[in-house]
């Protein structure tokens, strides 16, 4: 008499990393099952990347609508359903989800690494606005981080222009990049990498994780979680500012979202 026997899916996810390189983690190699712990995934990426200091990282994932969601370590895949709704194949996105709002002061050298690569990511993609001048010193900290010193027989004119630091890129950024870039000889590349944290760290939107709300009469804001604390945005303009020693109350339900501020409330 035959026996048919279900053969289990073979589960394959490519986790995107803040390098730009990919780890796939899948059923075969790494035993990563739908019932798998989101903990055990985040644990896979962690020893990939040789990190200690955990707390600040997590994996985000996008619904069809491209709606971002993180990974909660305590669910397993299956039960995140956007998630399982976009594939096989599976993608994930590596990043920080906790920023220090002194990064320069964390204790690992790779720690610093990743939190400079999210930055310069973040200032590339737009997230993280800054002035032309701030912009100049940052893609040149990057340069200095990524060739090292200014060689006139390697760095011929234009040079720069093969980078990307910033959306809509001009070519007098670049050329400021250029200038500056000469001017930061010596500076090893974690050095540099230190450099552009500690000058990214002082940008208003530096940590800024902006959500969409509405306040009376139907008014649109961004609400923005900060290291510091809680910021509220309105047409581009920051409009209240509520530091985390401040705030006695974070109440959520359904769609109505409160903040109590020591004796000031925000609804």
């Amino acid at each position: 008499m035959g026996c048919f026997c279900a053969v289990p899916e073979e589960f394959y996810c490519e986790v995107l990393l803040l390098d730009e390189s990919k780890l796939t983690l899948t059923t075969q190699q790494q035993g990563i099952k739908k019932s798998t712990k989101g903990a055990i995934v985040l644990d896979h990426v962690f020893r990939h990347t040789n990190l200690v200091e955990i707390d600040y990282f997590g994996l985000r994932y996008c619904d069809r609508s491209h709606q971002t969601y993180w990974l909660d370590p305590a669910k397993t895949l299956a039960e995140h359903k956007e998630l399982i709704n976009t594939g096989p194949p599976y993608t994930l996105y590596f990043g920080i989800k906790f920023y220090a709002e002194d990064p320069c002061k964390l204790k690992e050298e790779i720690t610093r690494y990743q939190f400079f690569l999210q930055v310069k990511q973040d200032v590339l993609q737009g997230r993280l606005p800054c002035p032309i001048n701030i912009a100049a010193q940052l893609g040149a900290y990057a340069i200095q981080s990524e060739l090292g010193d200014y060689d006139p027989y390697k760095h011929t004119t234009g040079y720069v222009s093969e980078y990307r630091f910033v959306p809509d890129q001009k070519e007098e950024l670049e050329e400021a990049i250029e200038r500056i870039h000469k001017t930061l000889m010596g500076q090893t590349p974690s050095e540099a990498e230190l450099n552009y944290l500690r000058t990214v760290r002082s940008l208003e939107m530096y940590g800024a994780d902006l959500h969409p709300v509405y306040g009376e009469n139907k008014s649109e804001y961004f609400l923005g979680l900060t290291p510091l604390g809680v910021v509220v945005y309105k047409n581009k303009k920051q409009v209240g500012k509520y530091f985390w020693p401040r705030i006695t109350k974070v109440h959520f339900k359904e769609t109505q979202f409160e903040l109590r501020v020591l004796g000031k409330d925000m609804q």
